[in-house]
């Protein structure tokens, strides 16, 4: 089994897309490279809240957003979502579409789908789905839960869902975060990098 290793920038940036718009089903994609210790997942694009949808928008915005990665000496590497319930954590239909469009360019491809329940707790809150096959993804179960000690899947510090927690809180990074739909509206906001949305330490 491969083994996937979240960094900082990808969790805050799936966490303040989820956080801006709690109430509404978001979506982006994950950005990476395969090593010799398995994927780690460098950073993630926020896609949509508006159009979530096979909408020609997402189609635009999946292809600026692997323009952007191949211009980093990134891949594509996964897909995120998060649902309008915090009760629901099926990967979306459009979900699978897309998370199998990444796959053809990455063969170790993941989708996360954002527990609403979890979300600003100390658990990193993502469930990971896997697919066998071209189309097909299911939750991925091992012995141990997803982002424990023993899980092939690891956020890079066991902090970073608290420390999210307190960037949305007492900092609102989240305001300042935006995604390819709000780029639509305004094309100042810089929805591939969101730079004035990360915390100065990175």
């Amino acid at each position: 089994m491969v083994s996937y290793t979240v960094q900082a920038p990808a969790y805050f940036k799936i966490f303040f897309h989820a956080a801006k718009h709690p109430h509404k089903q978001v979506n982006g994609v994950l950005l990476g490279v395969s090593t010799s210790s398995g994927v780690e997942i460098q950073d993630a694009i926020p896609l949509l809240h508006h159009w979530t949808s096979l909408s020609p928008m997402m189609e635009i915005g999946l292809d600026l957003a692997a323009r952007h990665a191949e211009s980093l000496g990134l891949n594509l590497v996964g897909y995120y979502q998060a649902s309008e319930r915090l009760d629901d954590t099926a990967l979306a239909p459009v979900g699978e579409k897309v998370a199998s469009k990444v796959k053809e360019g990455f063969a170790d491809a993941v989708a996360f789908v954002i527990d609403g329940n979890k979300l600003g707790s100390n658990d990193a809150a993502l469930i990971p789905y896997i697919s066998q096959s071209s189309s097909t993804w299911r939750p991925f179960t091992e012995a141990s839960a997803p982002f424990s000690s023993n899980s092939s899947f690891q956020l890079s510090s066991s902090d970073l869902p608290t420390r999210a927690v307190a960037l949305v809180q007492e900092q609102h990074l989240h305001q300042k975060f935006g995604d390819f739909d709000d780029h639509l509206e305004d094309v100042a906001i810089d929805w591939l990098r969101n730079r004035e949305a990360m915390p100065a330490d990175l």
